[in-house]
This record gives C-alpha cells, structure tokens and sequence, in this order.
C-alpha cells in the first residue's frame, strides 16, 4: 500500500457561487488508525448540496469546514488495516472520510456495505443519506394519501426522485419539477412520474404557476422542497388546504445569483408566505436527516427490496478522478448533474 494519500482542501470560503480557486489538492501521508479505529481507501464518493453550507463561515446545524481543512462528506471504500473485530481488512464499509483517496474512522461510525446485495455506490445515494433523506420526509412529514397530488423540484435527483417513486405506489399523482428537457423526460419515463415541468422554461414564478395549474388541475397536497426560489413562490398560492410542505433543502438560494434572485411579479414577501400557511393550514416541517438516524435500518428494509427488483429505478451520474470532484461539485450546485453525483476515486 502506497504510504501517501491525496485530499481536497478548502482553500477559501467562496463569495456567491463556488470557483475553482476555493479548492486544492493536497498530498498527505496515508493516516496510521488508532485503537478502535478503521483505514479506509476510498473507492467512491458523494457530492452533496448540503457541502455548500460547509463551505461557509455561517451559524448551521453543523461546524463549517476550517480554511485548510478536507472537504466534507460520506465515501464508501475498503477496510485496508482495522483495529476493530467489527470489520476485516476486504470488508467494505460506508463513512464520512471526506473528499480524499483514505480516511480514518472510529469503528462505530461505520456502516458495513454488502456488493453482493447491490453496488457499492448505492449506499451513497438511493439506499443512503439522500434515499433515507427523502423517505423520511415523505413518509413522517408529507404523510402521503392514495389520490392526493405531490409536487416534487429537483425531481430526478436522489432525494427528489426517491420522493416521487414513493408517492407513486401509494396512489398519488406525481409531478416534479427538473431542469431542462432531458431530465423531465427522465422524470417521467425512468421514473414514472405522471408530469415534470421544466422550470428553466419559465422566466418567473407567474408563468412557471401557470404551467403547474396545468399540471396539478386539482391543486397540491404535499410540496417537498428542495429548491427555495421561484420553484416556492410558484407553488406556494396552489396549495391545498391542510397541505404539508417538508423542507429539505434550498439549492436556489445557496449561491448568490441563483432562482432565488430572480424578480417574480408576484415576489413571496414573508406576510404573504405567512398568511398563506395560515388561512389553508399548512403543515410546513424542516428537518435535518442526521437527526433521524434511528430510522434508517427500517428503510433499509423497506427500500432495499425494490431497490434489487427494479421497482424502485437509480440514476448515478459518476465523475472519474478526485482532482474532478470540485468541477463536478460546482456542477451540481447549478443542475448539471443527471442523477447521484458520485465521485469514482480508485
């Protein structure tokens, strides 16, 4: 085993959008693990919204990354060296090693990945955090009903068109909202939803509401925000009395310049949004998926299933090299993902 590893640093905290002079590469010495610990060559990683955040000197449910310190995130790898009965080197496991090509883990913060049951990368996406991520909030906050109507943005990514395929077995009409024609008809032919409009074909939240009033004839019941921006302001007058809004995300508003910059005609002042909220008594829920663990190995066992059947489709859009990982970050961010965003590292 080569005894250096390779890491991406934050470089400096980005003003608005992330650029490539935000980032390095850094070469280290492969960390030696201690008692109780586990090293790890990683062999996939995950880019995620969420890293946006960390990259912000900002108040959070989370610690920023320090200037100099390794990107964030979880990666799925090999046990190399282990000082723990619970796993052997050969054994693949999932953890939060960061965008680097090794990582050091205590044991107990490891999750054992079987590739005999499904690929490796599954547990970065459908059958991991952003999977888990939208079952939960579908399930304990969306509290889905057969023929009510589901509006789901960011549709064909892993949170968003796990949301969709979810609400489709249980009976409900499945509309999504996606970036670009190509990943709309992804939405309906890959993933079975009964519409998704484009919503880069809409110049501002009136016209964007219009097509959704087409789409969505009798209103919508649950909206599961991903997005923030005109996606929310569009949606927000369609809701149907006790609606439920589980709030996720908002990638439109996580760069300066995003949707959420955009001057609707009809701009969501907060006593619109409120008053809204109240005269159809809405049920809106943040959540944050950390806080939730608890419940993952009941959708495990729920979703792993039709995950292997096919019932439930992935889509992984796999980026090759470390050194690419902050490209295809930045890529993410601005929708020009198709699926997971993965990183292949070794």
């Amino acid at each position: 085993m080569t005894d250096k590893m390779k890491h991406i640093v934050l470089a400096s905290r980005p003003d608005g959008a992330p650029t490539a002079e935000n980032f390095r590469l850094e070469e280290a010495a492969v960390p030696t693990p201690g008692e109780g610990e586990v090293l790890v060559r990683v062999h996939y990683m995950s880019l995620d919204p969420y890293m946006r955040g960390r990259m912000d000197d900002a108040k959070s449910y989370a610690a920023p990354v320090p200037i100099g310190g390794t990107m964030e995130g979880g990666s799925v790898g090999e046990v190399i060296t282990s000082n723990s009965p619970d796993f052997k080197p050969g054994d693949f496991v999932f953890g939060g090693f960061g965008w680097a090509t090794h990582g050091v883990q205590p044991a107990k913060m490891l999750r054992k990945v079987d590739p005999a049951k499904a690929p490796i990368t599954t547990s970065l996406g459908v059958l991991g955090m952003p999977g888990f991520t939208g079952w939960h909030g579908l399930m304990e906050y969306g509290r889905p009903k057969s023929g009510e109507t589901l509006v789901v943005a960011a549709a064909t990514g892993p949170v968003g068109s796990m949301v969709g395929q979810i609400a489709k077995s249980l009976g409900l009409r499945v509309v999504g909202i996606a970036g670009g024609a190509e990943k709309c008809a992804t939405a309906k032919e890959h993933f079975g939803f009964d519409e998704c409009i484009d919503h880069r074909a809409y110049k501002d939240a009136k016209s964007l509401r219009a097509a959704l009033k087409e789409a969505c004839p009798k209103g919508i019941d649950i909206y599961f925000e991903n997005v923030g921006g005109k996606v929310l302001e569009a949606v927000i007058p369609m809701m149907n009395p006790h609606g439920r809004i589980p709030i996720c995300g908002m990638i439109a508003w996580y760069n300066a310049g995003g949707l959420g910059a955009d001057a609707a005609e009809e701009a969501l002042t907060a006593p619109k949004l409120w008053r809204t909220i109240l005269v159809n008594f809405l049920s809106v829920n943040g959540f944050i998926i950390s806080n939730h663990w608890g419940n993952f190995p009941t959708f495990v066992k729920e979703i792993a299933p039709k995950v292997a059947d096919g019932s439930i489709a992935v889509q992984e859009d796999i980026t090759e090299g470390l050194e690419n990982a902050p490209q295809a970050f930045m890529d993410l961010l601005t929708g020009g993902n198709h699926g997971k965003a993965i990183v292949k590292v070794f």
